[in-house]
Order: C-alpha cells, then sequence, then structure tokens
C-alpha cells in the first residue's frame, strides 16, 4: 500500500454542498441501529440526502449477530450503477463488505465512478464482538484502504489491519494510527471509544500534510450509556456528509464529535432493545425549533456582552458627553472602515438570500452602510485628524464576517451580521434614552450619533434582520445552528472588542 496509489486514483477535491448527496454501501440491520439504517438516519441528521446499495443482510438485534447472508455480487453491481447512472454521488460511506467478491466489486464501481469523498470504515468485528467479515477477505480489505480519503476503524480493526495487537492506551493508538496512514497514504480517524477511563477523544491522523498537523485531536468526555449500538457507522457516514458540505476533515469532525456525542447521551430516551441500543441520532430535532425560538437563545447568549458594553468607559462617556474627542474620532473612523467591509458582506447576505424580499432587504442595508451612515461619519471626521488604516479590532471583525461569508452558508453569515444590528440598536436606544432622561442640553457633542442609531427606522431594520435570521435558523441543519450560534456569539465578542478599542488605541 503506497500513498501514489490514492493520488493517482483520487484528485483530492474540496467540494462544498449544502445538501451533499452521500450514498452508503454497507450491511442492513433490521433492527434498525446499525448498518445502512444507523448510516441514513446520519447523513440526514447531518444535512444530507442519504442513498444506499446494500452488501449484506443480517439478523441481528440490539443483542448480537446471528446469522449473515451476502447476496450475488451481480445484484451490487445492479444497484450501484443505477444510482451512478442517475445521481450524482457527492460522497461515499463504505461499511460491511462481508466477502472477497463484494470488495472486488466496490474497487470497481469506485474506479469507474471516483467520487470526491469516500470514508471507509473497515467493518471487521461488531460491538459485539460478532465477525462481520470473512476471514479470507482481510487481505482484499487492505487492498481498498489506499482508496479511501478517510479510514475510521475502531482500536481492534485499527489493530488487525497492522497485524498488530490491540492499542491499551491513547499513545499507542496514535502511533498504530500514523503507520496506518503512511501505509495508505490517507487520512486515519483514531476513535478512543474502546479505551477505559473518563476521557474519549478523538483524532485525524495524516502523514503527508494533508492536515493542519500529523495528528488533529479534539478531546471529549466518555459519554456513560448502554446504548452504543452503531456508533461507528454513525460516525464514519456522519463524516463523509460533513466533508462533503464543509469542505475539510478537521471542520467535519468539530462538527460529527458533539452531534455524536450528545446521540449518546440522549440514547435512553429511545428505549429500544433489551441489549445494547442504538443512539438518538435525531437529538436535535426532538424539540423542534418554533418562530422566535433561535432568537431566543441568541438574545440570552448576548447578554454577557451586552454588560460589558454598558460598562466600558468609552460608552459611559459616550452617553454622558464626557467622552475625549480624539476617542470618538477615533471611532467613527474605524467604524467607517468597517462599513465599508459590512457592507461587502450584506451585499454577499443578497445574493445568497433564497427570496427576492430578503434580497431587497440586505441590498439596502448595503447600500445604507455606503450611503447614509458613512455621511454622518464624514462629517464629523471633515478636518478632523483620522488614521485611515484598519485597527487590529476593526481588522480581526471584518475577517471574522468574511469568513462567515465565505462558508457559503446563509443561516450562518446571517448569524455573523446580526450583533451589528442588534447590539447597535440596543445599546443606541438605552444611549439615547439616558441622554434624554440626563436633561442633557442640545449642545451634547454626540447628540447626532445617539439620535441615529436610536432612529426607528433602523429600530424596525434590525427587527426586520432578527425575524429573517430566526427564520433561517428553523430550515438550517443541526451542524448550521451550532455554527450560527459561534458566528453571532463571536460577533458580539467583536462588537465590545470594537467599543473598547479607543481606550485602547489612546
Amino acid at each position: 500500500m503506497t500513498s501514489s496509489a490514492h493520488s493517482a486514483v483520487y484528485p483530492l477535491k474540496a467540494i462544498q454542498r449544502p445538501v451533499p448527496r452521500v450514498l452508503s454501501i454497507a450491511g442492513s440491520d433490521p433492527s434498525g441501529g446499525a448498518g445502512i439504517q444507523a448510516d441514513l438516519k446520519s447523513i440526514a441528521a447531518n444535512g444530507g440526502y442519504g442513498m444506499a446499495a446494500i452488501t449484506a443482510l443480517t439478523v441481528q438485534n440490539t443483542q448480537g449477530v446471528t446469522a449473515v447472508h451476502v447476496p450475488p455480487v451481480e445484484f451490487l453491481r445492479q444497484q450501484l450503477d443505477a444510482i451512478s447512472d442517475d445521481i450524482t454521488v457527492d460522497a461515499v460511506k463504505i461499511g460491511m463488505l462481508g466477502d472477497a467478491t463484494v470488495i472486488a466489486e466496490v474497487r470497481r464501481w469506485l474506479g469507474e465512478v471516483r467520487p470526491a469523498v469516500v470514508v471507509l470504515d473497515p467493518v471487521m468485528i461488531a460491538t459485539s464482538g460478532d465477525r462481520l467479515l470473512a476471514e479470507s477477505a482481510e487481505a482484499a480489505l487492505r487492498q481498498l484502504l489506499p482508496l479511501a480519503d478517510l479510514v475510521t476503524p475502531n482500536l481492534p480493526e485499527l489493530a488487525m489491519l497492522l497485524g498488530e495487537p490491540e492499542a491499551s492506551d491513547w499513545t499507542t493508538a496514535l502511533e498504530q494510527g500514523k503507520r496506518l496512514a503512511a501505509a495508505c497514504g490517507n487520512t486515519v480517524l483514531v476513535k478512543g471509544g474502546h479505551l477505559q477511563g473518563a476521557s474519549c477523544p478523538d483524532a485525524l491522523v495524516n502523514t503527508g500534510g494533508l492536515l493542519s498537523q500529523d495528528v488533529v485531536e479534539i478531546p471529549g468526555l466518555r459519554v456513560e450509556t448502554r446504548n452504543s449500538h452503531g456508533t461507528g457507522c454513525s460516525l464514519s457516514s456522519a463524516m463523509a456528509t460533513a466533508k462533503a458540505r464543509l469542505g475539510d476533515w478537521e471542520s467535519a469532525l468539530r462538527v460529527v464529535k458533539p452531534w455524536l456525542q450528545e446521540a449518546l447521551a440522549q440514547s435512553a430516551v429511545l428505549d429500544v432493545g433489551k441489549g445494547n441500543g442504538p443512539v438518538h441520532h435525531f437529538h436535535a430535532y426532538q424539540h423542534s425549533l418554533r418562530p422566535g425560538d433561535f432568537a431566543v437563545r441568541m438574545w440570552e447568549a448576548a447578554q454577557t456582552e451586552l454588560a460589558a458594553i454598558y460598562g466600558l468607559d468609552f460608552i459611559q462617556g459616550l452617553q454622558s458627553g464626557g467622552l475625549d474627542e480624539g476617542q470618538f474620532t477615533y471611532y467613527l473612523a474605524q467604524d467607517a472602515l468597517y462599513l465599508n467591509g459590512y457592507s461587502r458582506v450584506l451585499a454577499r447576505a443578497s445574493a445568497l438570500a433564497p427570496s427576492e424580499a430578503e434580497q431587497l432587504f440586505w441590498a439596502r442595508g448595503s447600500q445604507m452602510c455606503l450611503e447614509v451612515e458613512s455621511e454622518l461619519h464624514r462629517n464629523w471626521l471633515n478636518g478632523r485628524q483620522a488614521s485611515g488604516e484598519r485597527g487590529p479590532v476593526t481588522k480581526a471583525y471584518v475577517d471574522h464576517l468574511m469568513a462567515a461569508s465565505a462558508s457559503g452558508s446563509y443561516p450562518v453569515l446571517l448569524a455573523a451580521i446580526l450583533p451589528c444590528y442588534w447590539l447597535y440598536a440596543e445599546v443606541g436606544q438605552q444611549l439615547h434614552h439616558g441622554y434624554l432622561e440626563s436633561g442633557a442640553s442640545a449642545e451634547h457633542p454626540y447628540a447626532e450619533w445617539l439620535r441615529t442609531y436610536a432612529d426607528e427606522e433602523f429600530a424596525e431594520a434590525t427587527r426586520k434582520a432578527i425575524d429573517i435570521t430566526d427564520a433561517a435558523a428553523q430550515a438550517a441543519s443541526p451542524a448550521e445552528r451550532t455554527a450560527m450560534m459561534e458566528a453571532f456569539s463571536g460577533s458580539c465578542r467583536y462588537e465590545t472588542a470594537f467599543f473598547d478599542a479607543p481606550r485602547l488605541h489612546g
């Protein structure tokens, strides 16, 4: 097995599709917890469209496997060809293969179709300990490994593929993963589920420079549950889906691992079987979002940053009118530079919007940044000396927004955009209210700014932005919602840093 075999057969393609079409080539589990049944649930839960070609029929339940039937290989060929003749396959997950003739047929099909993402779960032994691959087929399975982009063995399977004793600690497991990755020329997902202890890490291993480093470890805690039936199937099919949707293995694992941990944690809800029950693939949909639910979550997440903003010397000086003019000049100069980048991100949101009404809303917002808001900045800055270069906070905030824009996810981009509406409107209204309550004179130096951000038109635009973002969350996948909260929280932190930047600038 050499690395050149992989690169020659499967050129690297960093595809990204909102709803990837994912094919599972695996065995069937009539109890629904493993095999293609688990794969299809995992694919759907992670935002993909699932398909299946059945390699073997099993007689099993949560207590074990009692029989395996491998249909004629010609029937598998017909299944695979029927799918690829009609449907573009964005990613493939390969699971239970049964015998050498099945493996040879899968090799043929892979060579002809050449899907961009191939994940191989080398199913040899079930969690129950039952053998799922004929011993005579082990050599054929090893020859299939270099044709996969990602291999996801459990620790017993990793040891069998290398012809070594099973790893009893994490360091040994990682070393075995490195040896298999080097031999096959691909990425290996080393899983800590079979080890003892409270820690349960997973790691992507690649010695060919395809990752940010040779070993990318994602820590995790062990979930105490008797329900782990189909965990390996679920993980590998979720990784295939997430890779096709997100574009790289590291991002995929950071999304899939917490999803699977929660699927294990919520497994008892299902109450399936007397033995090793299945995981809860659709735990995120157990309480579907109602309109407004996600907006409430975002508002709760913003409270820490809002409290921090109100405590800043800059904000207090802005309300009282005692803020140093040089600090306000620096703030407006940076805000003008920020708005230039923000307008581009709003234009990107307009391009991604699914309806004409939303396209127009974000396009108007982009235009307002360049016209009305910029005019306020120019009027104040006219004749005043101000830096024409982005400060570090301004640059970091714009880079954060650009990264959300580059993700290609409309919901994630909206979540990143929203704090500049929501937090500004909230802070602006509070400051304006305090300004009026204080009975400050019309000579207040920053009255015009306070009036602008307390303007009802801006408040209405903010309410519309919240509603659009909340609606986008209703249609988003669980993984996208997680990414939305990360993007939103990141922008909230930058809002605080932006208000505090003038003080740090001096």
